[in-house]
């Protein structure tokens, strides 16, 4: 399996991005639950959202409840971050990862720079 993210860039407080993730391999892309972390510099990765297999569960971390929405479309085997009113202390490595349904995430992939200047 594959999860190569994309589409953060350097914006300013305030702006959104689309963060998307691209999945490959098998198992069926729809039997897994998917997520998004990011990674300050210094910091631990924490979780921003989580997103079930039918797309109808969505989860998020406070502090981007009201901001971030995440989706998928599992015809095309990829997930997305809609981030919305961008902060600075929104800045990092944003990356995809994958769980079996209702488990722990077992799996990351390559992230995409989110830089936020206030």
């Amino acid at each position: 399996v594959q999860l190569q993210a994309s589409g953060g860039g350097l914006v300013q407080a305030g702006d959104s991005l689309r963060l998307s993730c691209a999945a490959s391999g098998r198992p069926p892309f729809s039997t897994y639950d998917m997520g998004w972390f990011r990674q300050a510099p210094g910091k631990e990765r924490e979780f921003v959202a989580r997103i079930n297999g039918n797309g109808f569960r969505r989860d998020y971390t406070d502090s981007v409840k009201g901001r971030f929405t995440i989706s998928r479309d599992n015809a095309k085997t990829s997930v997305y971050l809609q981030m919305n009113s961008l902060r600075p202390e929104d800045t990092g490595v944003y990356c995809c990862a994958r769980a079996l349904r209702g488990r722990p995430f077992d799996f990351w992939g390559q992230g995409t720079q989110v830089t936020v200047s206030s």
